[in-house]
């Protein structure tokens, strides 16, 4: 903490000003003596590598269902969505894979050990504050020892009630409909219980059939016509409940939070298109809960910050599809996480830290013969940070211990895994810096990569990455007619070792997951802002992103596939946003383009997917009468009705609407 004072000066200032007698006459007994004021600020955050953000009234103005689509506009995201309001969206980081992305909500990550994958479909946008992407890590020493390991991070931050002079409450409720018989109505209550504590409760129910139409048309290897045709996407519906519970609180030099929630949904699964076949037997349910706390407490130059978490996962999968086996399985999971970080400033500009992590997963299946696997992990960190003038540094180094235990099976040998990092930024003039960083991190087989049956391989090693970055940033804010213009550009290789791959082997055909793959990864990021403000009241906001990405198959020099880019990554993609915001009025359009593809190892013409793009445009106005706010909003995706897919044979809607009506007090 540091003392202002320029700030205590003013302060005092105008203390005496206030106190002086109204008469111009000298009175000693009207003189007030002032109890001394001291006024103090946090140092600012050491921030080695900026993250890409969206927050606000940004976040809100984008064309996004769910955070995932909002993860579209960031260089270097390739989102895998199979489709409609329901479907399942993950997130993959300069194509390490989605295992290597790590999701954390509010300060604590979130966990799947079954498959390693965070759907974000299942999170929603109306609470949320902000969304930001990191490369490499997050640049905070304060950390818990898990957000050190990811090659990549996702952080989610839900909004945090603030009130004004004497209000004591805050109340929003907002009702979504369109396209897909869409009905989404959500709440947001705030309530401040007393100065220094307040809660939230935010509720949404989304209900829709996720029926639209799309167009399937396929041409054989010699190019001519097989299937051409308009259809019905069917069993893409959708019944979901999302609650969540937030109590902050603020201490002396400190403050704590208190979160619960929990997400239960049922779903169909519209799977995939194949040979004018339309396969409808999936259905799944999701029940997802947990609890978490957070306590952050400075003792001069010491910090600490603790996370506590409890979750329980369940998932209840039937496939009663006629062509396949019938299924019916239940899995269950079980998550204790525990983590203390802390700090410690040896000089303003220098701090080191040191975190532990615990966590035990378990997973439970009605399956035949199940491993019933439990997980045992315990992380410890150590890292530093200096940020002396010019010159940033951050330094980190992972330890990670796994044990795992089964019912009747071999386990998983224990692992030890060290990881570390590096991280510098050099400001060469003002708006103008340089950065670079190297990365070791790795991901750990999940427990359907090892247990799952007649296809796990309990000897897996760990995937293990590495991670080089050198990269440009300027920013500028003024109040002229360029208010704000930031560029940034960098230049990345990633190398990805003992890749795990699904790989057929012995008779049958019966698939088993082996570390066979290398994938060698060469990029470049391009991100761009500028807003503009040519008169009062008038503001134009572009925002641009651009990605090329060289990702190969380097595995075995006799494979057919050698060389080739690996599946769904593409060469070349960008995003544009423009907005246009005149009093209350506001205009947004969006612009998404992947180019081409190949959706199998081999980059041949049978396996070879088209470029596609969307337009997305908004108009928004908001009203206020007395103390209601309200705001109105009109979307049309998909603008120009392409027929495009993000997965093979999993189409996606094309020309769609939605309204939104929001009013707030």
């Amino acid at each position: 903490m540091r003392p202002i004072p320029a700030t205590l000066m003013c302060m005092a200032i105008i203390a005496a000003y206030a106190t002086e007698p109204s008469d111009s006459t000298f009175n000693p007994d009207k003189i007030q003596r002032l109890h001394e004021v001291v006024v103090t600020a946090a140092t600012p955050k050491v921030e080695v590598i900026p993250a890409q953000s969206l927050d606000g009234e940004e976040l809100q103005r984008l064309n996004s269902n769910s955070i995932a689509d909002a993860l579209r506009y960031f260089s270097g995201v390739q989102v895998k969505d199979y489709g409609g309001v329901g479907g399942i969206k993950t997130v993959n980081i300069r194509s390490m894979g989605t295992n290597h992305t790590g999701v954390v909500y509010d300060g604590v990550e979130l966990g799947n050990a079954q498959n390693g994958q965070i759907d974000l479909g299942q999170f929603s946008l109306d609470n949320i504050e902000g969304i930001s992407l990191y490369n490499g890590q997050k640049s905070e020493i304060l950390q818990p020892a898990k957000d050190f390991g990811s090659a990549g991070s996702i952080y989610i931050r839900t909004r945090t009630p603030r009130f004004n002079g004497q209000e004591t409450y805050h109340a929003r409720a907002t009702m979504r409909t369109g396209s897909f018989d869409l009905l989404n109505p959500s709440a947001l209550v705030e309530l401040k219980l007393s100065e220094k504590v307040n809660t939230s409760l935010s509720a949404e129910w989304i209900n829709s059939s996720g029926k639209y139409k799309f167009r399937y048309r396929r041409v054989n290897p010699a190019g001519e016509l097989a299937y051409d045709t308009t259809a019905v996407r069917q069993n893409g519906d959708i019944n979901a409940t999302r609650i969540e519970v937030n109590v902050n609180g603020q201490l002396n030099l400190g403050e704590w939070h208190f979160k619960a929630y929990n997400y239960n949904s049922e779903r169909g699964v519209p799977g995939a298109i194949v040979n004018n076949v339309w396969r409808r037997g999936e259905r799944i349910w999701d029940t997802n809960s947990f609890v978490q706390g957070s306590y952050t407490q400075s003792f001069g130059k010491f910090t600490t910050l603790n996370n506590l978490k409890y979750a329980f996962y369940r998932t209840h999968y039937v496939n009663n599809d006629d062509k396949q086996i019938k299924i019916d399985n239940l899995y269950k999971q079980k998550e204790v996480y525990f983590s203390s970080s802390n700090q410690y400033t040896i000089f303003p500009w220098w701090h080191v830290s040191a975190a532990y992590d615990f966590m035990w997963n378990a997973l439970d299946a009605d399956v035949y013969g199940f491993a019933k696997p439990d997980r045992f992990t315990n992380m410890l960190s150590v890292a530093t940070a200096i940020d002396y003038r010019r010159f940033k540094f951050q330094g980190s180094v992972l330890g990670t211990f796994i044990h795992d235990i089964l019912k009747g099976q071999e386990a998983l040998a224990d692992k030890h895994v060290l990881t570390p990092a590096a991280f510098v930024s050099y400001t060469l003039c003002r708006g103008l810096s340089a950065r670079a960083f190297y990365k070791q991190s790795y991901r750990m087989p999940t427990f359907n990569d090892l247990y799952y049956a007649d296809m796990g391989n309990s000897k897996l090693e760990p995937e293990r990455v590495t991670q080089y970055n050198l990269g440009l940033l300027f920013s500028k804010n003024d109040r002229g007619f360029v208010s704000a213009m930031r560029f940034s550009t960098d230049i990345y290789y990633n190398r990805v070792k003992d890749k795990i791959v699904a790989y057929p082997k012995g008779q049958q055909f019966r698939w088993t997951m082996l570390n066979l793959g290398k994938v060698d990864i060469r990029g470049i990021d391009v991100t761009a802002l500028v807003t503009l403000n040519p008169f009062r009241d008038f503001y134009a906001t572009v925002r641009a992103q651009y990605t090329f990405q060289r990702a190969i198959d380097v595995t075995n020099p006799a494979d057919n596939y050698y060389r080739d880019q690996i599946p769904y990554i593409p060469r070349n993609s960008g995003a544009a946003v423009i907005n246009l915001t005149w009093r209350k009025w506001n205009l947004n359009y969006s612009y998404i383009y992947v180019g081409e593809r190949y959706n199998q190892q081999e980059n041949i013409r049978y396996n070879y997917t088209q470029p596609w793009y969307t337009s997305d445009i908004s108009l928004s106005r908001d009203l206020t009468l007395g103390r209601v706010n309200m705001r109105a909003l009109l979307e049309v995706n998909n603008l120009l009705s392409q027929d495009y897919d993000v997965i093979l044979n999993y189409p996606m809607p094309k020309r769609n609407f939605r309204v939104t009506l929001t009013v707030e007090i």
